[in-house]
């Protein structure tokens, strides 16, 4: 499975939300980028990504976008061969 990748901020509800459906899917272990405790991770985040809004999610090298993307991803059956690619 390759690694999952998710800039989040403690409070935001489509954080946890992104986090429930992927370990739903069977992912165990999320790398979470704080980027309300690193303002420089913030930066990072919309450099790599154009985007200012949380969460913001890579699956290996791949920019799955925010929550609804994931959840139209997943609705479409894109989610599990990207989660079980590599």
């Amino acid at each position: 499975m390759p690694a999952v990748k998710m800039y989040t901020t403690q409070v935001c509800p489509y954080c946890l939300r992104a986090k429930a459906l992927l370990k739903q899917r069977g992912v165990n272990d999320i790398e979470e980028i704080r980027i309300d405790l690193d303002p420089t991770q913030r930066a990072e985040m919309m450099a790599v990504t154009g985007r200012r809004t949380v969460p913001q999610i890579f699956i290996g090298d791949t920019h799955v976008g925010g929550c609804d993307e994931l959840m139209d991803l997943d609705r479409s059956g894109g989610l599990m061969p990207l989660l079980n690619a590599g």
